[in-house]
């Protein structure tokens, strides 16, 4: 490895590690401590309200629940490094979703059925109300063979669930049957179907050579016996699913979660998949035959056109019902933009997104996605701005407060779209492509505007999260662009900034569309038109840090941009795993 250029080996390990969740890669460590610019080490770079351990590499979340009070939620996590390795459960447990307390280790490889590997998983509360952990384990040396295994408190009245034991009778399901078995994980939270009294859970698995992906039912009358159904709940040519989650939503579009075995008229259900190819996750909504055990997207190209809970650094993501609040929250892993060479400099490396309720649209087409509202207890001092009209070419700065570690609402209104640029054919499909072809320094029509954050005084560095308005041959109402550019969000050239970008399913035709932008230090997840698109980049400033962050409105297009009201509020940092 020495033999290649620094940047060079730099990119290598970056490239590894953006699909590292399941992947073991050795002599990782390597390091050369000048690669790493000294501001990659600034603890201030730390992110203060989205949740991480106190050191140390994490990836998928795990079993997410809510149980006598507390929310748990367990992770993937390095014990021993800021790389991929050595993967346990780490258990850490909440009041609210937002300070978070970490407790000793749940699951790590102490059985022949996990001996070289405790991956991905789900929890399940029985009819009796014990909460069960299904996970993947890794049961031979050298070769990713996975089983599931199954997991039970040690004391189902400890509120805290600290210990946890592994039945005699793990592992519960092996691959058999033309199974490819290094691709058959991630077990899924299981239903309660009450016609016939048995569960049901999915596993991902691939099939056809590598081509298809595959949800895989088994069923099972006393959660320790599961035979596989004939069929899979559904297939697409995807590649590989990891990860899968399955489970109902209102038709009506009410904002409610469903607990995860309810079904009827008045529900749809969301398949969501992680597809290993891609490193994104994707989802459809349609309707689930109980009878058949088949799943059919509403939208009969969806699996080819496929949704995304988000367009930017979000990965292996899983729900859980909340009956506290009755609502479903989403769990979301977000990968490092810099080196390996420099997670291990900083000693930690991977966040998780902030928790997202969510529920279906109204149109019954797709999601919608807000953070939780326990977040807003971290709200501190705050400015306003009001009827702000944003010229072409200009930029205003918020000032009043220190937004590095900031929530910002804005709505915007556009004073025409006659000018709104014609959508290329060739890009219309690719929001991606679009927005580094059409980027926030690009002049548009209708936009680009948006937010400049963490932006430094003298503009060297910025990170844009924007919209863009485009006519479309065919299309009765404009089609809008959401954007994050990272590209000038650090001078360290050492790290990976790509465009991120999705199409807002909503009808701008009155010139109304909202933002909002949770900056945290090292992170901006940003929330279009109500939640409608979402959008979570990893950036890494050199310059922006702390309280040399700046906050600025801009508007690169030829028509007028009214900010009918924009309100910034410096966020607080929560308790968070002693860190």
């Amino acid at each position: 490895m020495r033999a290649l250029g620094r940047v060079v080996w730099a990119w290598l390990l970056l490239l590894q590690l953006a699909g590292a969740s399941h992947v073991v890669y050795e002599n990782l460590l390597e390091v050369e401590a000048a690669a790493v610019p000294p501001s990659i080490v600034d603890p201030e770079l730390r992110t203060g309200y989205h949740f991480h351990p106190p050191k140390n590499w994490i990836n998928d979340p795990n079993a997410p629940m809510y149980y006598k009070g507390w929310y748990h939620f367990f992770y993937q996590y390095n014990p021993k490094g800021a790389v991929w390795g050595n993967i346990v459960w780490a258990h850490s447990v909440s009041r609210d979703l937002i300070n978070w307390v970490a407790l000793e280790t749940a699951i790590e490889p102490s059985i022949p059925s996990d001996q070289y590997g405790c991956w991905s998983g789900s929890a399940t509360i029985l009819p009796d109300g014990t909460p069960v952990i299904m996970y993947t384990g890794i049961d031979r040396p050298n070769i990713n063979y996975q089983v599931q295994n199954i997991a039970y408190p040690r004391n189902k009245s400890d509120p805290l669930l600290r210990e946890w034991v592994k039945p005699a009778h793990n592992p519960i399901i092996v691959p058999e049957g033309g199974i490819n078995a290094t691709q058959f994980r991630d077990p899924t939270t299981a239903w309660r179907d009450d016609d016939d009294g048995r569960w049901r859970l999915l596993i991902g698995s691939v099939a056809a050579g590598g081509a298809r992906g595959v949800a895989y039912v088994y069923r099972s009358r006393d959660f320790r016996r599961w035979a596989r159904v004939r069929r899979p709940l559904h297939s697409a040519a995807t590649g590989m699913w990891e990860c899968p989650d399955f489970y109902p939503v209102e038709r009506d579009g009410r904002r409610v979660g469903l607990e995860t075995s309810v079904s009827g008229r008045r529900v749809k259900h969301v398949l969501k998949n992680s597809l290993d190819l891609r490193r994104y996750d994707y989802y459809t909504v349609g309707a689930y035959d109980r009878r058949a055990e088949r799943y059919v997207p509403d939208d009969p190209a969806g699996d080819e056109r496929r949704l995304r809970y988000d367009y930017g650094n979000f990965y292996a993501s899983k729900t859980f019902y909340d009956p506290a609040k009755r609502r479903r929250i989403l769990w979301g892993w977000a990968n490092e933009s810099d080196t390996a060479a420099a997670d291990v400099a900083k000693g930690w490396a991977g966040i998780q997104a902030i928790p997202r309720t969510v529920w279906l649209d109204p149109s019954g087409k797709q999601l919608l996605q807000w953070p939780i509202e326990e977040v807003e207890a971290l709200r501190g001092k705050s400015v306003t701005v009001k009827h702000r009209v944003i010229k072409p070419g200009q930029h205003v700065e918020v000032i009043g407060l220190q937004t590095a570690q900031a929530d910002v609402e804005v709505s915007f209104e556009v004073s025409s779209l006659a000018g709104a640029e014609p959508l290329d054919p060739a890009l219309a499909g690719d929001a991606q492509r679009l927005c580094g072809a059409r980027g926030a320094a690009v002049e548009g029509g209708v936009g680009p505007f948006g937010l400049w954050v963490l932006a430094s005084a003298d503009m060297q560095e910025r990170t844009a999260v924007f919209f863009r308005v485009f006519k479309a041959a065919g299309k009765d109402k404009p089609v809008v662009l959401m954007c994050t550019d990272p590209t000038k969000s650090s001078l360290n050239p050492n790290l990976y900034k790509p465009t991120f970008a999705g199409f807002v399913d909503t009808d701008i035709s009155n010139g109304k569309i909202s933002l909002r932008s949770l900056i945290d230090r090292s992170v901006v997840e940003s929330f279009g038109a109500g939640g409608k698109t979402c959008i979570l980049s990893r950036v890494y400033p050199s310059l922006s840090i702390g309280n040399n962050a700046r906050l600025y409105v801009f508007n690169n297009g030829k028509a007028d941009v009214r900010v009918s009201r924009l309100t910034a509020w410096q966020m607080k940092k929560p308790l968070m795993n002693g860190a």
